[in-house]
């Protein structure tokens, strides 16, 4: 028992510590103003709490289902996302972004909050169409002179630093009091995207 809360401890550390690192990482560029691509990309995830709390709900609803969700949830939101991306450095019209992108966050917490357990192509689709929308958000907002494909390859590492987290607390939750906290924080997660939906 003592050396499964110790695991868990160190998964919910070792999380804290990339999300912790993360800012610190944005304002490192925003300080000495690079304009690479690559760190532009890097950074546009860490920038909005909105894009923030639903990668990290991707990674914590993948730990929660478990099995082959683990993993194939946190893959294959940044590579639909890409799609995205691409859709919007084109300027193709895609209506409801910013509702999309908040409608992600109260979908994906309630999933968590309910336990909610679909087939595994269900929970792809469900992600998939939200990639959509964060990718989108992400492309639109390319800098001038930054090259698309590094500034791609920069906010697809970035989302998955931020799966990453998402899967280390789920997983050290899943030992604390059976799961309860990880219904909680995707409850909390829920209600604070109801927030965005309405601004």
């Amino acid at each position: 028992m003592s050396r499964q809360v110790s695991r868990s401890r160190l998964s919910i550390a070792a999380a804290a510590a990339v999300l912790l690192a993360m800012p610190g990482l944005a304002e490192a560029h925003i300080l000495t103003g690079e304009a690479g691509g690559f760190l532009h990309g890097f950074e546009h995830p860490l920038s909005g709490l909105d894009h923030l709390l639903a990668m990290f709900c991707v990674g914590l609803w993948g730990a929660q289902m478990g099995g082959r969700s683990v993993w194939s949830l946190p893959i294959a939101f940044p590579l639909i996302m890409v799609a995205g991306g691409m859709m919007g450095i084109a300027g193709v019209p895609l209506p409801g972004v910013e509702s999309g992108i908040a409608l992600s966050i109260v979908v994906l917490g309630a999933a968590i909050a309910l336990v909610w357990r679909p087939p595994e192509l269900l929970a792809l689709s469900v992600i998939g169409v939200f990639a959509i929308f964060h990718g989108y958000a992400h492309g639109a907002e390319l800098p001038n002179a930054t090259d698309p494909a590094d500034y791609a390859i920069g906010f697809v590492v970035a989302t998955g630093l931020i799966h990453l987290a998402g899967i280390a607390v789920g997983l050290g939750f899943q030992r604390l009091r059976e799961g309860n906290l990880s219904r909680a924080l995707g409850g909390l997660i829920g209600i604070g995207g109801l927030y965005f939906l309405i601004a």
